[in-house]
């Protein structure tokens, strides 16, 4: 047990060395910090109001104010209708409406999941290719460890960059949202505008419902990278198929939708969150927990071909 927490301790400290992946979290955080400037000044205004004790009174002023518009600008006719709907559902649940916080901005954050993905192909899709690129794979299995605990160490290591990736993503969107907007409380009530209308919940749990939701893609597509790794010793095609797959996923189900098979395809399941927010599945016939054993199944299927190439490959050309 000791040699394989040493040999994960040994990746990180090999992924830690590049100047690359330093960049990567330096880029992350200035997309948290540009993305709280850009919405404390380019917001829409009604998000940062602070409303007294009377808000009932105040959010019904609103409510004319938004309907009076509608008649003189066509482009509040399309704007201010969600607006009026969102009062009224603070006032038919008795919700009085909190100012955008740092709570807020963690929560909108949860797209920048996605960059993630992106960095943690780029580490998944290298991590055992460029040990062939280096030349340096065959001291790696000269040593007195088997090849099955290499490759278990190295995949664990992708998971871990994955995580603590995903932990800067939250406590710098949390940090800056705090100085940015402020924060209500400890686990303030949010409203959301969702597929099925508005709905309020604690914003904790919709934080961790979000960000969870997005693991899934997160994990999948670094798997998926780090068998075209260990298959094809190529990071920039693992790279680069692990990419094109992830922004054209939704684009080939909805292609292939009208087919029932369809519904096997990987990125058709990805998204879990489709089951929660009203939106209904991609395909009908799916469910929860349909898209949950597709996943498992898809799981599988690149680790035994990542080990399968992996440990049977012959390296004494290399």
């Amino acid at each position: 047990m000791s040699n394989f927490i040493n040999l994960i301790w040994n990746e990180q400290i090999k992924l830690y060395a590049r100047k690359a992946t330093w960049v990567m979290f330096a880029i992350l955080l200035v997309i948290v910090i540009g993305g709280a400037i850009i919405t404390k000044f380019f917001g829409v205004e009604t998000d940062f109001k602070e409303y007294g004790d009377d808000w009932q009174t105040e959010l019904q002023a609103e409510n004319e104010r938004l309907t009076a518009e509608m008649s003189e600008d066509e482009f509040a006719s399309f704007t201010n209708p969600v607006l009026i709907d969102k009062n009224n559902y603070h006032l038919e649940n008795d919700l009085k409406p909190q100012p955008y916080d740092g709570w807020a901005y963690v929560l909108d954050n949860s797209f920048l999941t996605s960059v993630i993905s992106l960095f943690t192909i780029i580490v998944a899709a290298g991590i055992i290719s460029n040990e062939f690129k280096w030349g340096t794979i065959k001291l790696l299995l000269i040593r007195p460890i088997s090849r099955t605990k290499i490759l278990l160490s190295k995949y664990v290591s992708v998971l871990i960059f994955a995580f603590t990736m995903l932990v800067f993503l939250l406590l710098t969107s949390w940090i800056v949202g705090a100085i940015m907007f402020g924060v209500n409380g400890l686990n303030p009530v949010v409203v959301q505008n969702l597929i099925s209308g508005f709905a309020h919940n604690n914003v904790l749990g919709e934080i961790v419902t979000s960000y969870g939701f997005s693991l899934v893609t997160l994990v999948m597509m670094a798997t998926f990278a780090f068998m075209i790794s260990a298959i094809f010793r190529s990071s920039s095609m693992a790279v680069g198929l692990a990419i094109f797959l992830m922004m054209a996923g939704n684009t080939i189900v909805a292609v292939l939708s009208k087919y029932e098979w369809a519904k096997y395809i990987l990125f058709a399941n990805t998204n879990l969150e489709q089951y929660t927010n009203g939106m209904g599945p991609a395909i009908p016939g799916m469910s929860m927990t349909f898209s949950i054993i597709v996943l498992v199944v898809y799981f599988v299927i690149f680790i035994v071909a990542a080990w399968t190439a992996f440990t049977k490959r012959d390296v004494a050309g290399n």
